[in-house]
């Protein structure tokens, strides 16, 4: 390969790039492995040859789906920390703030309700539902991925739909309107108003907090209304020094202290009421969002 080859080559990775990322995160719910999955595409694209490659982004699509298969797989072979306490990497960015490469990430708005669920699936069942329900690669091709009939990888999209249908909440679109019922939630929360917070909080509400190795104690997963509200000093850290941000294209607040990140919230609201609050309270991932004072 020439180098003029090699340049255009490159030239065509980039430009696909985004898309991979987004692939990717959808993929694995984690930014830094998103990263390195489509690193290790460019590096199969550069030893392989595709000079009868017809269509380019989708044969990298597919390349990017099969690594984070191999990922996950090895994930779920390693891993030990139960996942009900596990938040997905957010994607946050400044309110009011545009960020273009950030909103191209979750251009079709993929929320942490959903990432959440994404992570209860099996392997083939993730990359199938991700694949194909969000990206419309056909079952021919993931067929060819996951090692299975096209018939089969579509009863994996199947069962991998009903698991994100019944129980991923459909977020409201209006931000603005987000953002007041976080307002109220965080008044309510300030006050030590128990009965304000019953009033925004839906009554079979998730609240899933992460504190990582290093804050095991903080991770904790709390179902209903009641329960929540009870959970209430959780939401201490964010009396003071509390800042709105978007989280996957939702309203959040992140909590800072010396100007340094010390606690992220997400909300996932229907009908004005609050059903799914996640708590990232990790240091490491925390710092590793990049937002300071």
């Amino acid at each position: 390969m020439t180098s003029t080859d090699r340049d255009l080559l490159a030239a065509r990775f980039d430009a696909d790039r985004g898309h991979l990322r987004a692939v990717a995160y959808r993929m694995l719910g984690s930014l830094s492995e998103a990263e390195d999955a489509v690193q290790e595409a460019w590096f199969k694209l550069n030893r392989s040859d595709t000079g009868d490659v017809r269509n380019l982004s989708g044969w990298l699509t597919t390349v990017v789906g099969r690594v984070c298969l191999d990922m996950l797989r090895a994930r779920a072979a390693r891993r030990e920390d139960p996942l009900e306490y596990h938040v997905p990497d957010p994607v946050v960015r400044e309110e009011g703030v545009a960020d273009p490469e950030r909103e191209a990430l979750l251009a079709d708005s993929v929320g942490l309700a959903l990432l959440v669920v994404l992570e209860t699936l099996a392997p083939a069942e993730r990359l199938a539902f991700v694949l194909h329900d969000l990206f419309a690669v056909s079952f021919d091709e993931i067929a060819h991925i996951v090692d299975r009939s096209p018939a089969a990888t579509r009863q994996l999209a199947s069962r991998a739909r009903r698991r994100v249908q019944g129980a991923a909440p459909a977020p409201a679109p209006d931000l603005a309107r987000q953002r007041e019922v976080v307002d109220a939630f965080l008044a309510a929360s300030q006050a030590g108003d128990f009965q304000g917070l019953l009033t925004v909080l839906d009554p079979d509400v998730v609240l899933r907090a992460d504190g990582g190795t290093l804050l095991k104690a903080a991770s904790k997963l709390v179902h209903g209304a009641e329960a929540v509200t009870a959970q209430a000093l959780t939401f201490a850290k964010f009396r003071h020094a509390a800042r709105p941000v978007v989280v996957n294209g939702a309203a959040g607040l992140i909590s800072l202290t010396h100007g340094h990140p010390v606690g992220l919230m997400a909300f996932t609201i229907t009908d004005d009421r609050i059903v799914q609050i996640d708590i990232l309270a990790d240091p490491e991932r925390l710092t590793a969002l990049g937002v300071n004072a």
